[in-house]
């Protein structure tokens, strides 16, 4: 499963909707602090719903996610994809964009597959 990393200021709050006896989710917004932001909308389920308690709106995070997929057929027998970024953790980062140096906003949290823009250039004959 592919594990990712995202940096950015948080937007959206919700609060935990219980969809069944056995399930519960919340949902929040982060949105990036690049020339363009882009607005991600990620989703915390079961325990991990609390996670977002001790956040504000306007906060600096680091939030460390899953990307999931699924498909679902309708009752009308059309097949539907559906795709959920799944927040696992939850980090405050008041210096967030500073740390994220020249890497990507969003990056895969595996180190080994981050790779600089400056380390990328030392390659570079010129």
């Amino acid at each position: 499963m592919a594990s990712f990393e995202i940096i950015g200021k948080l937007k959206v709050k919700g609060n935990t909707q219980v969809v069944s006896d056995k399930f519960s989710k919340r949902d929040l917004v982060l949105v990036t602090d690049d020339q363009y932001p882009q607005f991600f909308s990620l989703q915390l389920t079961q325990d991990k719903c609390a996670l977002l308690d001790q956040y504000n709106v306007g906060d600096d995070m680091k939030i460390s996610f899953n990307l999931r997929g699924r498909e679902w057929t309708a009752p009308d027998g059309v097949v539907k994809y559906f795709n959920t970024l799944e927040a696992w953790r939850l980090e405050r980062s008041a210096s967030a964009h500073a740390a994220a140096g020249n890497h990507s906003n969003l990056s895969p949290s595996a180190p080994e597959e981050v790779i600089s823009s400056s380390a990328a250039n030392d390659d570079l004959p010129f």
